[in-house]
């Protein structure tokens, strides 16, 4: 009974008592029953959750090698030989459930190596490349139309106006080589139009363009040249200027650009005589005088404004293209706006804008006449010529200068002396920075006889200083 009970109190005490260790050969003790051996079904439970419980054993792989039996399956159910590759088979175990079979599915193409080469639609194989070498031509490739190459060089000059004079010509050589038809020369002039009156502050540059273009564009087609085709376009919103006064504000402002890109071509196209004289286009002078009849007719602010900048811009220009004909139609214009100032309901600032115009022109449109040509100054002609030398004494305390002719090897002489004390002013002002080395020297050397007097002045000195 005791051992009984010391059996089961000991069990798990010792890693071989509670595992069966080697040393107890895994039976029961010397003088133990069977049923000691064995242990009762509450033994082996305490036995089995120890501090090192048995593990598991391992299970088999699920996969596992074909064998014939599942080759001959495989040919049973009509699958090609060599698809044993294609499968994945697990293993045929008891426990194991039926093999699932897998076949890769077959993607057919109709792609093929011997397809014509693709293009993008709207792509020119045959398109040659007429641009040359630029800062902004290198940009470019064959994609590009007409339309697309014009619009952005005149987007380029927009935002760099300087590049006109480097690249407008290399322009001009493309377009020659692309504008060959009557209908590229009519989209060329429209687009530039088009750029001048809607963009803000283009209208100079289009003006210029425009001449360059007039005189280096060798497309002249039955229909006119870039000139003749300008001044068309131009024509075409010219006669509907009583219908644009009287618009609305869009219609103004589209007409008012239309105004002042007029008046920069009239002062920017040239038109060479046949004398090689080169002139301005008298049509548009006449068209310009309309146009001020047309905006004075309906003496609203927009319209006023357009007519003071277009007079600002042109006002002397058009009075002495007038004056040479004998014509007085600048005084008709000013008292046309002298009778807009009295009687049109406009602003108060747009009355002041009329009168500070009336005032310009009074002052021959701040022009300044009667100047004296620029002549070099010379001893004979600019009697201050001599005015900002220096003056030099003689030994008498007499003063002389360049202009003296009996000094002037002397005053050279003293001149080239000056010329090694260029901190030095006539006063003795010390003009030298701080640090001069070559002044510092001069400062601190003295001849031995001053450097005597100087000792005794200040012995002198001192001595009547303690008197």
């Amino acid at each position: 009974m005791s051992g009984s009970l010391e059996r089961a109190l000991g069990a798990g005490r010792g890693p071989g008592r509670g595992r069966g260790s080697p040393e107890s050969g895994g039976g029961a003790r010397p003088g133990g029953s069977a049923s000691c051996g064995s242990g009762s079904a509450e033994e082996q439970q305490h036995q089995a959750g120890g501090l090192f419980p048995q593990q598991e054993p391992l299970r088999p792989p699920k996969t596992a090698p074909l064998g014939s039996g599942m080759a001959e399956h495989l040919q049973r159910t009509g699958f090609p030989p060599g698809s044993e590759d294609k499968v994945s088979v697990l293993d045929s175990g008891p426990e194991m459930a039926e093999p699932q079979l897998a076949v890769a599915p077959v993607v057919t193409s109709n792609l093929s190596v011997k397809a014509p080469e693709f293009y993008p639609p709207g792509y020119n194989q045959n398109f040659n490349q007429n641009f040359t070498d630029s800062s902004f031509e290198d940009r470019y490739d064959g994609y590009l139309t007409l339309a697309e190459y014009v619009q952005d060089f005149l987007n380029h000059l927009t935002e760099q106006p300087g590049c006109f004079d480097t690249e407008i010509e290399q322009f001009a050589e493309a377009l020659n080589g692309w504008v060959t038809s009557d209908e590229a020369l009519q989209e060329l002039v429209e687009l530039i139009y088009q750029q001048a009156t809607s963009v803000p502050n283009f209208s100079y540059m289009g003006a210029r363009l425009c001449n360059y273009l007039s005189h280096h564009l060798t497309i002249s087609p039955q229909s006119g040249n870039f000139r003749q085709l300008l001044l068309q376009r131009c024509r075409t919103e010219y006669e509907n200027r009583d219908q644009a006064t009287k618009g609305d504000e869009a219609t103004k402002k589209q007409f008012h650009s239309f105004v002042l890109f007029l008046a920069e071509l009239y002062l920017n196209l040239e038109i060479k005589g046949t004398r090689g004289q080169v002139t301005r286009a008298e049509i548009l002078q006449e068209g310009l005088r309309e146009l001020l009849n047309a905006l004075f007719s309906n003496p609203v602010d927009s319209n006023l404004i357009c007519a003071v900048k277009l007079l600002k811009l042109t006002g002397s220009v058009l009075e002495d293209a007038w004056k040479d004909k004998g014509k007085n139609d600048m005084e008709q214009v000013i008292q046309r706006i002298e009778n807009v100032v009295l009687d049109a309901n406009c602003s108060r600032d747009v009355k002041h804008m009329l009168l500070k115009l009336v005032e310009l022109r009074s002052s021959n449109w701040g022009r300044v006449h009667g100047t004296t040509p620029h002549t070099e100054a010379t001893p004979e002609n600019d009697p201050n010529y001599f005015m900002n030398e220096p003056t030099f004494y003689t030994s008498d305390g007499v003063p002389f200068t360049a202009a003296d002719p009996d000094y002037q090897e002397k005053y050279q002489e003293l001149l080239e002396r000056e010329d090694l004390f260029p901190y030095y002013e006539e006063n003795g002002a010390d003009l030298s920075g701080p640090g001069d080395l070559y002044f510092d020297e001069i400062d601190d050397e003295m001849d031995p006889e001053i450097e005597e007097a100087y000792e005794k002045f200040c012995l002198e000195s001192e001595h009547k200083r303690k008197q």
